[in-house]
């Protein structure tokens, strides 16, 4: 035991990844995290090949040990298609991980991007970073189609176990068209508004939340009821912090959204959360500096990039090649769980690492030091590109910098 290093007393659980973000990962471990820090993880291999080994139960594992933790941090990972599947020569068309994790830990989603003065947001009255908060169960995503090629009746029907029958026409078509059934469940939708009031009290932001209930008077109008009911028990914490909780229909919030100077938490149901998250990170700047972090309804955290395995990179870097990949994200998915764990067991030195380490990579990008992604993207600063290796190094050497200050 290195006793000049910073002590943990419970593990993180760590989740290792797929191509370049797990070459990221090690090189992060190496040089910025180990030489400082006692750590101590729980290691969970989610690489493709182990997730194909032991039938993807490893991913069930790694999220029963972060329920039984609370912390976890997790690399970029492979949702295989068909042509993984051929070119990892897998058994089956294994599941998104993070869809698995979050089930399990019936999670919602918190992106927020990293923002840095040199980079301008594409909405010029951003000052402060949105937080998009998606819920990630139902909708779309579980729908259930049919492709019509006749004129006929379609119907919803709903048997329940009691016995009561419901049914409503949908539409009677008169040729051609397509249908769609989708759902949610009350737990769910309540789960998701639970994470939402947690974290905005843990970041100290106000959330906004947005349907179309007008439109929508029973699915989307039963968002709304369940967040009101919900935020009843958080209202008198909010209000002790001066906090908001404000609720306005889908289109009124997009453009409240591009007027607001930001600095808030946007809850957006399944699909709106998926568009705008994509909206939000481009407008701040790249989805190489998109925070990520899953929150359960009972306080468990999994910190991750929102990025995937940069896989054009790993080609390259497998034939010699040189690569400039952005790992700030990945970076601050440890720092994120660092600072939680530090938090939840009271070890301050850990806090206090996971600031001065993000303060390192500010410090590295501010003085012009960047990765070729953010080049085209900096005003006011004459941007020097460096390869993967060389940004982490000028980060090591910052931090140790900040530490011996």
């Amino acid at each position: 035991m290195d006793t000049k290093k910073i002590q943990m007393t419970t593990p993180l659980v760590e989740m290792d990844g797929d191509e370049m973000t797990r070459i990221l990962w090690k090189m992060i471990k190496d040089e910025l995290i180990l030489p400082f820090v006692d750590l101590k993880t729980e290691y969970y291999d989610l690489g493709l090949p182990k997730r194909d080994e032991t039938r993807d139960q490893i991913t069930v594992d790694s999220a029963e040990a972060t329920k039984k933790y609370g912390v976890a941090v997790k690399c970029a990972t492979i949702t295989p298609n068909h042509q993984r599947m051929d070119e990892y020569k897998l058994h089956e068309m294994w599941k998104s991980p993070n869809g698995t994790i979050r089930s399990i830990l019936d999670g919602t989603v918190f992106r927020t991007p990293i923002t840095i003065p040199s980079i301008k947001p594409a909405v010029k009255n951003w000052e402060k970073p949105i937080t998009i908060a998606r819920h990630a169960y139902g909708d779309v995503y579980k729908s259930v189609e049919i492709r019509v090629t006749e004129p006929g009746t379609a119907k919803m029907v709903f048997e329940g176990e009691s016995g009561k029958k419901e049914e409503v026409v949908i539409h009677n078509f008169k040729g051609e068209g397509v249908l769609q059934g989708m759902h949610n469940t009350d737990k769910s939708i309540r789960s998701f508004a639970h994470s939402c009031f947690k974290f905005a009290l843990d970041t100290n932001q106000d959330v906004w939340f947005s349907t179309k209930d007008t439109i929508s008077k029973k699915y989307d109008a039963q968002f709304k009821i369940i967040f009101e009911e919900v935020f009843e028990e958080y209202k008198a914490e909010f209000e002790k912090k001066g906090l908001e909780y404000f609720y306005t229909l889908i289109d009124d919030a997009v453009a409240r959204v591009i007027r607001s100077k930001g600095g808030y938490i946007w809850a957006c149901k399944n699909y709106d959360g998926d568009v705008m998250s994509d909206m939000v990170s481009t407008a701040f700047g790249s989805l190489a500096m998109m925070t990520s972090v899953l929150v359960s309804p009972d306080g468990k955290y999994e910190y991750e990039a929102a990025h995937g395995t940069v896989t054009r990179h790993y080609y390259k870097y497998l034939k010699g090649e040189e690569t400039s990949t952005n790992p700030m994200a990945t970076i601050f998915a440890w720092t994120g769980a660092l600072r939680k764990r530090g938090e939840l067991d009271g070890i301050n030195e850990l806090v206090n690492f996971a600031n001065q380490l993000e303060g390192a990579c500010f410090d590295t990008l501010n003085e012009g030091i960047v990765t070729k992604d953010l080049v085209n993207l900096m005003e006011g600063i004459t941007p020097t590109a460096v390869n993967s290796a060389g940004f982490i190094g000028a980060i090591r050497e910052r931090l140790e910098k900040r530490r011996a200050n």
